[in-house]
C-alpha cells in the first residue's frame, strides 16, 4: 500500500511541476483536473471497498456503519434544505450574469457539508487527545 501511495504522490508531484513549468496553460490545468477527478473516484472506491471488507470481517460493525451512513445523509439533507431556503448570487464572469438557483444550491450545500466535516474532524481530534490524556 505504501508503494501505491508513493506512486500516486510522485505522479501528483510531476503533474504539479508540469503545471507550474508550463505557466498554468489550459492543457496542464486540464490534465491536473482529470488527475484530481481520478484520485477522488479512487478514494471513494477505496473507502467503499474498505467499509464492505470491514463489514464482512466484522459483522457486528454493521450497526455502526449504518449509523454513520444515516448521519452523513442527515448532514447532506439538512445542508441542502438550508441552502435551498435562500438565494445566493454568485457572479458568472464568463456570461456577465449570475449562476442559477440550482447551481448555487449545490455549491452552498457542498460548502456547508465541508464546514460540518471540518468541525467534526477538529472536535474528534480534540476529544480523542483529551480522552487519551485521562487514560
Amino acid at each position: 500500500m505504501n508503494i501505491l501511495l508513493g506512486i500516486l504522490m510522485a505522479i501528483t508531484a510531476v503533474l504539479l511541476g508540469y503545471a507550474l513549468a508550463d505557466g498554468g496553460s489550459e492543457a496542464s490545468i486540464g490534465l491536473n483536473l482529470m488527475w484530481g477527478y481520478f484520485l477522488f473516484v479512487f478514494a471513494i472506491a477505496a473507502a467503499i471497498f474498505c467499509a464492505v471488507f470491514g463489514m464482512i470481517q466484522n459483522p457486528a460493525g454493521i450497526k455502526g456503519t449504518i449509523l454513520s451512513l444515516a448521519l452523513i445523509l442527515i448532514v447532506v439533507g439538512v445542508s441542502y434544505f438550508i441552502a435551498a431556503g435562500h438565494t445566493v448570487n454568485i457572479v458568472d464572469l464568463q456570461h456577465n450574469s449570475f449562476f442559477g438557483h440550482g447551481q448555487t444550491v449545490i455549491t452552498e450545500t457542498s460548502i456547508l457539508v465541508t464546514y460540518v466535516a471540518f468541525v467534526a474532524a477538529f472536535v474528534t481530534a480534540i476529544v480523542t487527545e483529551i480522552w487519551g490524556a485521562f487514560k
